[in-house]
């Protein structure tokens, strides 16, 4: 009955018993995933994927037409002191239009740029003090392709650079950013992927006292990502991967896996310290901690799976790739794992480390915990009120966020030469190195009405004061599409750009081109695109909210048949999240303690950020939730009564969800020390809101909460009685089976005794069939 009504226990139970065929047969998938998804390659997202709204359309325009878009370069060339008209400076300028006009590609396969316009020629190309000009030009060959071939042209420019001491000349543009980005902060992405792997494993090695203990689960959660990363690639043909889909991966991928197999590994270790045989801990440990792993990852993937509502490309390769990623890591600690741990055997515990070894006994519950829970049971009202208002004090600050999309200046520290690169030419000319786009397609592209139409829109956007010079129109080639460059006032990502988007959208266009048949003219660039972006993300809030909580609501509901802790699953998460937000508000819009995350406070959020933390968050959370309750109710379904029940849960799992919180809070602390400001604020957030989960809400709030509403906990209406009955505990062993004695190795001294429950007996253990007798009958739920 337990096995039908328990699918890990079945499966840990299969497992076990056909060792070899689950470990060869783990591995023969992680192979078969690397070898497949290096067949098949990945799809990455491209512009027209990536688009929505407006700026999507006009996307979409350009890759229907064919229309391959060459990396746009800038040189800057400023003086304090010389003007542009000064011999010097125009000697300056001519020696890197020659420098760069010879440039070739690799292999002398011709020149490595085309489209040079010289800022002499035509309008815009002087600032308005005319001490800046700005050479413009395009790299050859396509946007993707222009990295590979933009060294020579770094190098032109640095030797004119070279010759001329008198000036500032500073290169900035697609391949050039590009570049840099792929050199500098993919090794930042690197090392932080890197160091947290190891520092993973010496806190695993502090939580086991014992190298083979400490290397299960890194290996595990490694393997997994491997396997992972294959499938991703194999679904990416459906579903093309973003640029953080990977590291994103690796971040959750390593915290779940660890988390799942520090789960099974520590309940195993306490049953066989009991005085369990191998056989029955094995099995004990699949029927309530492999139990709590199905759930928890059941829970990550369907809360990650909200994300697909969102309709945004980026989200939903991230979505995507944490899903596969958790249910690997899943499968792989119901399968693979108890199949390992049958075949060490108590030779998990090799490799023990002095000193760690004898502290780490997993029987004994933690001093620092027991005290604090003393504390908390005997006051719950009080500690539910303080702790209660710390966590609605924490979330008051993100009432007032503000989100954005933050531009170079304030996504990378100001201090980086691309940086200042772009400030310069930002000050110099406004609204010159990202002016908005008008894609025009027309059904009549040689009309004479159409010209007129560009004539009239140039004519309507320098007198409205919102945009300015040169404003330029380009043919794509013999294609009947048209490019008009609008250069926007304003920083770009600010209310004074975003006015003269508005202006330009809804007065200008349709004023001149929107009056012509067959002629459509959506609008892109870097303000219009993230305009779009979070008109999108506010729209997809709503749903995505509801689909999270709703589905984990019904989790709750259905794993533990009861009302009131599916509801009280559901507050705490919010708690815990609200409390993040706050603490990121705090940080990077408010700027207190931001020096401590190595980074001046841009003023805003990363509009994706908010959203995307609140689903990996309650999907996170929800691990602790379940294997705490989940203990919980398993020694309430023995006889306990709740308040005993709750003291022995958070004792007996005190010790591994502080470790498995160390170690999440360690890996994404990591990842905030990264430059960039999205993934900085991304790791912040996700330490904080895991450190806040593991002590206030799990060690605090839930004992504080489940006390208070005693045997209401477990409440559940008549009308719901169809819910499946699930077991929460052992009850794959039966009540006769003698109590053996503890393996010394792991034993306390005394054999096992937990303060909440039995006295210890001179077998160690305690006697279930003791306290199966003393169960106290209750009345019918509903």
């Amino acid at each position: 009955m337990a096995s039908r009504r328990n699918l890990a226990a079945s499966i840990g139970g299969w497992s076990a018993q056909h060792r070899k065929t689950a470990v060869f047969g783990w591995l023969l998938f992680v192979v078969l995933a690397v070898v497949i998804g290096n067949m098949t390659g990945s799809r990455e997202i491209t512009d027209a994927e990536r688009g929505v709204g407006e700026s999507g359309r006009a996307a979409q325009i350009i890759d229907e037409a064919g229309i391959k878009e060459p990396a746009g370069e800038m040189v800057l060339v400023r003086s304090d002191k010389l003007t542009a008209r000064d011999p010097k400076f125009i000697a300056a300028v001519d020696d890197v239009i020659k420098r760069v006009n010879a440039t070739q590609i690799k292999g002398d396969k011709g020149p490595a740029t085309l489209n040079m316009r010289s800022p002499y020629e035509g309008k815009g190309g002087l600032s308005d003090d005319q001490h800046s000009a700005l050479i413009q030009f395009d790299m050859t060959g396509e946007d993707d392709k222009a990295v590979d071939n933009v060294d020579p042209v770094l190098d032109a420019v640095a030797e004119a650079r070279k010759a001329h001491p008198d000036v500032a000349i500073e290169q900035f543009g697609d391949a050039s950013g590009d570049k840099w980005f792929g050199d500098t902060i993919a090794k930042d992405f690197q090392r932080a992927e890197w160091t947290a792997v190891p520092l993973a494993l010496g806190i695993l090695l502090v939580a086991f006292g014992a190298v083979v203990a400490a290397l299960l689960p890194v290996a595990l959660a490694l393997t997994a990502f491997v396997a992972a990363g294959g499938l991703l690639a194999l679904s990416s043909h459906l579903m093309p991967v973003g640029d953080n889909a990977q590291s994103v991966m690796l971040l959750i991928g390593l915290a779940v896996g660890v988390d799942y197999c520090m789960f099974y590994l520590r309940r195993e270790r306490e049953e066989r310290a009991k005085g369990r045989d191998a056989e029955t801990a094995l099995r004990i440990a699949a029927a309530t901690s492999g139990r709590s792993v199905l759930i928890s990852g059941i829970t990550v993937i369907v809360a990650m799976a909200g994300m697909l509502l969102s309709g945004l490309s980026e989200f939903e390769s991230m979505a995507s790739a944490t899903i596969l990623v958790v249910l690997t890591a899943v499968l792989g600690s119901l399968t693979v794992l108890p199949a390992i741990l049958s075949m060490l055997g108590d030779r998990v515990d090799l490799g023990k480390i002095p000193g760690l070894a004898k502290m780490r006994r997993p029987t004994e519950g933690s001093k620092i915990w027991g005290a604090i829970l003393g504390v908390v049971l005997s006051r719950p009202k009080a500690t539910a009120v303080l702790a209660g208002g710390l966590m609605i004090a924490l979330t008051i600050p993100a009432l007032g966020m503000k989100t954005s999309e933050l531009p170079i200046d304030k996504e990378l520290p100001t201090d980086l030469s691309i940086v200042q690169t772009y400030q310069h030419i930002e000050k110099a000319f406004p609204g010159g190195p990202a002016p908005a786009q008008i894609v025009v397609k027309a059904k009549n592209p040689d009309d004479p009405k159409l010209q007129a139409a560009f004539d009239k829109l140039h004519a309507a956007a320098v007198a409205s004061g919102k945009m300015h010079e040169p404003i330029e129109v380009e043919r794509q080639g013999t294609t009947n599409v048209f490019k008009i460059a609008v250069p926007l006032a304003g920083g770009g990502n600010d209310s004074t750009s975003e006015a003269a988007l508005d202006t330009l959208r809804n007065k200008i266009i349709p004023d001149t081109l929107g009056k012509l048949d067959g002629v459509d003219a959506p609008v892109t660039g870097n303000t219009a695109g993230s305009k779009d972006f979070n008109d999108k993300l506010g729209d997809a809030r709503l749903p995505i909210f509801a689909f999270v909580l709703g589905f984990a609501f019904l989790l709750m509901l259905v794993s533990f048949r009861s009302i009131n802790i599916a509801i009280t699953a559901i507050v705490l998460n919010l708690l815990s999240v609200g409390a993040a937000y706050g603490v990121m508000t705090l940080v990077f819009q408010h700027g207190y303690g931001d020096s401590l995350v190595g980074t001046e406070a841009p003023g805003a959020i990363v509009s994706w950020i908010p959203m995307f933390l609140f689903v990996i968050l309650f999907g996170l959370s929800m691990d602790y939730h379940v294997f705490v309750v989940s203990r919980i109710r398993e020694a309430y379904d023995k006889g306990m009564d709740t308040k005993a029940a709750v003291s022995h849960g958070i004792r007996t799992t005190a010790g591994v969800v502080t470790s498995a919180a160390t170690i999440m809070v360690a890996v994404f602390a990591v990842f905030g020390t990264l430059s960039m400001q999205s993934m900085k604020q991304f790791g912040v957030g996700l330490a904080v809101a895991v450190l806040i989960d593991a002590t206030i809400i799990r060690g605090l709030l839930l004992p504080a909460v489940m006390t208070l509403l005693g045997d209401r906990n477990w409440y559940l209406p008549r009308w719901l009685g169809w819910l499946p009955q699930m077991d929460h505990g052992d009850e794959a062993v039966t009540a006769q089976e003698p109590v053996r004695e503890p393996v010394p190795a792991y034993a306390a001294a005394g054999g096992y005794q937990d303060p909440a429950y039995e006295p210890a007996y001179p077998g160690g253990g305690y006697d279930e069939s003791v306290s199966r007798s003393r169960r106290i009958p209750r009345p019918p739920v509903g």
